[in-house]
């Protein structure tokens, strides 16, 4: 069999549920792996900050999968999602008091969701940038606390998830739902076509 006709294997360096979920109501057919990768960084500007991020997760499972020669015909997709509020970008919550932190710093004024994405393929790098602006209404302390201790926000940046119980306080958006989920579907299908000549779906 040629080269050519060795079919490619789109891989999802990612533990989100909720990107594993888009993806593949996308109809894709891909499977997780994850490994460790530095996600330090001094870049304070959003897009810049979340597309660094997503490349080092891919390439972490890049350079995985050539140690232990399997990095052939694969197609790495990875991604990195922050918060910016008020000029401070916020990731997952630390704990309790840092996801309440967040949420009252959310209330009664707009924010935007940035998510960085990244392609590898063959070992070369696509990335780009999905930016939504996010409107929330005033929320009750009482409800945040509620919120906090009802939905476990701590894998979520900015401690929310649109998709759930928070979306009753959201007044709007101005951008891609699916950015603030953790995968701009967009985005990644125009991204994913111009490092491949296909979409997702596709291959």
């Amino acid at each position: 069999m040629s080269k050519t006709n060795i079919k490619q294997r789109i891989i999802l360096a990612s533990a989100s549920p909720r990107r594993r979920e888009i993806l593949s109501s996308m109809g894709v057919d891909f499977t997780v792996i994850c490994a460790d990768a530095d996600e330090q960084s001094d870049i304070k500007d959003p897009p810049s900050l979340t597309r660094e991020l997503a490349l080092k997760k891919g390439a972490a499972v890049h350079s995985m999968l050539v140690n232990r020669g399997e990095a052939e015909n694969t197609i790495i997709i990875s991604a990195d999602t922050v918060v910016e509020c008020g000029g401070e970008i916020l990731g997952k919550p630390h704990d309790e008091q840092d996801a309440l932190r967040m949420i009252k710093m959310l209330s009664g004024r707009a924010h935007t969701v940035t998510t960085g994405i990244a392609v590898i393929v063959d070992g070369k790098t696509y990335t780009d940038h999905s930016t939504t602006q996010v409107r929330v209404d005033n929320i009750p302390d009482s409800e945040i606390r509620a919120y906090i201790e009802t939905e476990k926000p701590y894998d979520k940046a900015g401690a929310y998830g649109i998709q759930g119980s928070f979306s009753k306080w959201i007044s709007g958006i101005d951008g891609c739902y699916f950015g603030v989920v953790g995968l701009p579907v967009n985005c990644l299908c125009k991204l994913f076509f111009k490092a491949t000549g296909k979409y997702p779906d596709q291959i």
